[in-house]
Order: C-alpha cells, then structure tokens, then sequence
C-alpha cells in the first residue's frame, strides 16, 4: 500500500511538543500522528512504501517513532479517526509527477511515446529492471550474453531464474560459457548501486525498440501468403528464393502449411474440429481429388482419424462425387487450409512442430 499524502505532509512538519503515553486530549504534532497512523498500520499487516518517501522523510519519521514509548487507544482512536476523515475528503487523486503519469497511463499508451516522454521529463521506468529483464524470452537474452563484455554477462547470468540461465549458456559456444561462468564468480563485490545502474541500462536497450511497420516478420509474411497461392505460384516462387538467398528459402518452406502437410503437422484429434469449419461440399471435392493430386495419404490420414459412421458417410459421399477439376480440387484444399490457419490464429488449435531436420 503507497504511503497516503496525508501521511507524507505529516511527517515533514517539525515536532511541536513530545508524545508518551498522556490521556487525550493532548496536542500532537502531525509528525506524531503520521507516527502513529504508521504504526498502527504496520501492526494491522499492511504494506506501507515508505521506501517513496524523500530519504530526509523516512529519518524524520524513524526518528519519531525512535522517541516515542506509548500512547492510550483513545488518543489511537482520535488521530485514526481524523486520519480517515481526511482520507474520506479526497475525492480523487493523481500520480505525482511525471514518471507516476506515465505508469498509470502503462497500456493506454503507446510504448514509444512513454518511452519518448520518460526520455524528455528525465525519469526512469519504475519498478525493479531487473524483475523487466527476467521476463525477457530467450531470444532477446541470448543477443546480450553474446555482445556484451564478459562482466555484463555474468552480472545478467547471475540474476536470471537457474532455468533461464541454464538454457541460454547451454546455447552459447564452449570458450564463451566458461569465460562467463568464471566471471560469474567475480560478481560478489558488484555494489547494489552498480548493480541498479546496469539493469537500468540493460533494459532501456531490450524496450527501446525501433517501431516496425508489421507484427511479424518477413518469413512469417511470405508464408502466409504462399500458403493461399496456387502449388505451381508457390513452387516457382520458392524456387527463385532458392536461387537468390537459399537460406531465407528454406525458413519460407518450414514456415508454409499446405494440405500436404496435415499428417505431419495435425493432430488426430485435430481432424474432427477442423472439417466442422469446412463445408461439406469442400470437404468431399479435396478428398475426392486427393489421389489425382498426389495427396493420396492425406486423404487417409483425414479419413482415418474420423468416427466410424462420420468417415463411413464421408466415404460414401466421395464415391458419388466422381472426379473433380484440378482447380476446383486445389481450391477446396486451401479452403481446408485456411480453417486451419483460422482455428490456430484463435487458439483452437496448435500446429505439430516439424522436424528440425526436415527440409
């Protein structure tokens, strides 16, 4: 609980008179008050940030309580009493300064201009960097431990969760986990401050992102859209890619799902939900044209992993459907396709990860 203003006004007013254990109705000082309003709070289990309070403040209020012995519950009862008085006429209340503006408005603006704010008022972001700094994934820890100077590392190692910091050193090479290790046995005599000033700088570099124009990347991007483009598009296009940059080609294809890729990369359990987003017209044109398209097995796997009534009924109605055109066949796989794709961008429904050796 923050220190109310009441409180905070109180303890910077000298002492008038000392306090001990006199019948009311003896004049206090407002230091006394606030003295007593802490107490009393402290003893009732509440949390109270003192630590918001001007150094100077906190000494003056320590000092307060260090004079004081006792006081009778009627005198309690009164300065409780005008204290909630006092709290009860405040009708609405603001951050003080700059920097509290700026985290009470915390998601409903936008990260670039609290950060731009923060930057022109000359305030810090609140709160422990470091508590900022353990909920960074991975992939923008590792960047740092592989930058940064071996001290750095082992400061960041050092205060990461065990976890964490067991999985990034095992993704670091050998000569660079054993200097940082061994650094990490030097961090002993890093003072508290020195240990602020790095996480603060630490992370302003991991939130002080540029804005990017898309929420995903460029591999994302491209295989979204090859995933909806007709096989031969799709196949001409990566083969290009292949010529041009062979590596962004390959992360294209891990990125792409086609009807090719559903008993690899869906669940059985998966097979019932995503046919009850198709429709049933779709659903018998790209099984019925399966075969002809070289997509014999996925017809089997999708058959296979229904009830028996529903792929019996499914079965039947292929048989009469007859053959179809190709494109009308490719047109009904993209339509499953991209049930997929809906059920997965909700939730519903996470993709098998494909085989890190898989090309």
């Amino acid at each position: 609980m923050s220190l109310p203003p009441s409180v905070a006004s109180a303890a910077s007013v000298p002492s008038v008179n000392g306090t001990g254990s006199a019948p009311a109705p003896i004049a206090l000082s407002r230091k006394a008050k606030a003295a007593i309003v802490v107490r009393f709070l402290l003893n009732e289990g509440a949390e109270i940030a003192l630590e918001e309070l001007p150094e100077a403040l906190q000494a003056q209020l320590t000092q307060q309580m260090g004079e004081m012995r006792s006081v009778d519950r009627d005198t309690v009862a009164r300065v409780i009493d005008e204290f909630a008085n006092e709290l009860g006429r405040i009708g609405l209340s603001f951050p003080k300064g700059m920097a509290g503006a700026i985290d009470a408005l915390d998601g409903c603006i936008s990260p670039q201009t609290a950060s731009r704010l923060r930057k022109e008022a000359g305030v810090r972001q609140a709160g422990d960097p470091w508590e900022r700094i353990r909920a960074q994934d991975i992939a923008v820890l590792l960047p740092v431990l592989e930058n940064e100077s071996v001290e750095i590392a082992a400061l960041l190692l050092a205060k990461l969760d065990v976890p964490k910091a067991a999985e990034l050193l095992g993704q670091l090479p050998g000569p660079r986990a054993r200097q940082i290790t061994y650094a990490v046995s030097r961090t002993g005599a890093v003072t508290p401050d020195a240990v602020d000033r790095i996480g603060l700088s630490l992370a302003s570099q991991m939130e002080n992102k540029p804005a990017t124009a898309f929420a995903s990347g460029p591999v994302e991007r491209v295989g979204e859209i090859l995933n909806f483009s007709p096989a031969t598009t799709r196949e001409d296009v990566l083969s290009g890619l292949d010529e041009t940059d062979a590596g962004f080609a390959e992360q294209v294809r891990r990125a792409i799902f086609t009807f090719a890729n559903i008993p690899d990369r869906i669940a059985p359990r998966d097979i019932p939900k995503i046919l009850r987003e198709v429709d049933q017209a779709q659903i018998v044109t790209a099984l019925a044209g399966a075969d002809a398209a070289g997509h014999g097995d996925v017809a089997t796997y999708i058959l296979s992993n229904l009830s028996g009534r529903m792929g019996d009924a499914l079965r039947d109605e292929i048989e009469e459907a007859g053959p179809s055109k190709p494109k009308a066949v490719e047109a009904a796989m993209t339509q499953i396709v991209g049930a997929i794709r809906a059920l997965e961008a909700r939730g519903d429904l996470e993709l098998v990860l494909p085989d890190a050796d898989d090309t």
